[in-house]
């Protein structure tokens, strides 16, 4: 009877899954391996893959910078909310996740609007005597715009495992003599690695794999593997070899995913050096 009852309940998730998830897998794997004109199986289009391995290597590139920037700058935001007053944090919460509830698209589209040749900062800087400067189109205003997006998604794992951290621990390394950089590296930073494991994957699995970004702020050399996946399906008219990119970055998203569930689930799993 409670063998049936949790499955009656888990019947909406796994129509969900398989609705969702299981069926879109199951037809980008079709296109994947078959030929565009015949329909048989065929691995042509996997063979294809390795004219867009720089592409693919230059997507992962960008992604890793992003995350390092984006681990860089939450790690600091994420310990000081943690160690704020309960009403105090709430704010705060709530001012990390308010971007996240604006347009993907608006958020990056202000961004052309602030770095363009005649935006916000261009006239600041003509004031003082400088530029304009050539910002839109750079590598460096596709890592901006990727930091600023996914940011929150960096805190936030951040903040909920360094709010739990024992104070206790850090009084008694404090009481053995450990200084507050050893304390930060011998207890602080080891406990809180799941949440930097959370973090980092959450932060790489969208940048890796996006495409809008680069289309916005970066220039025509800024070529990611999202836009070469969405080339594929509307101007290249190829969508065997999109469903292969996207196959093969699904996989990439695959084992990230296994290596954040290996490292950052037991949220009580840091070690004390």
């Amino acid at each position: 009877m409670k063998k049936n009852k949790s499955l009656l309940l888990s019947g909406p998730y796994i129509l969900w899954m398989l609705v969702f998830t299981l069926i879109p897998l199951g037809v980008v794997a079709y296109y994947a391996l078959t030929d565009p004109d015949t329909g048989a199986f065929t691995l042509s289009n996997l063979q294809n893959l390795g004219l867009y391995l720089p592409v693919l290597g230059s997507s992962v590139g960008y992604a890793l910078v992003s995350a390092l920037i984006c681990l860089l700058l939450g790690y600091p935001v994420a310990y000081f909310i943690a160690h704020q007053k309960p009403v105090v944090q709430k704010l705060l919460y709530m001012l990390v996740m308010l971007p996240m509830c604006m347009s993907f698209l608006l958020r990056t589209l202000a961004w052309v609007g602030i770095l363009e040749t005649t935006g916000i900062v261009n006239n600041l800087l003509g004031k003082l005597g400088i530029g304009p400067l050539n910002m839109i189109g750079t590598p460096g205003a596709v890592v901006l715009g990727m930091v600023y997006n996914y940011l929150p998604y960096m805190i936030l794992p951040l903040y909920a495992i360094i709010v739990k951290i024992d104070n206790r621990l850090i009084e008694a390394a404090e009481d053995l003599g450990c200084n507050s950089v050893q304390v930060f590296s011998k207890v602080i930073l080891p406990l809180s690695m799941p949440g930097i494991f959370s973090g980092v994957t959450m932060v790489f699995v969208p940048a890796v794999s996006t495409f809008y970004i680069s289309q916005k702020l970066g220039g025509t050399e800024t070529m990611l593997i999202g836009d070469v996946i969405e080339r594929q399906f509307k101007s290249a008219q190829n969508p065997n070899l999109g469903a292969a990119l996207s196959l093969v970055l699904m996989l990439l998203v695959l084992v990230c995913t296994g290596i954040m569930n290996r490292f950052g689930s037991d949220e009580e799993g840091g070690v004390v050096v």
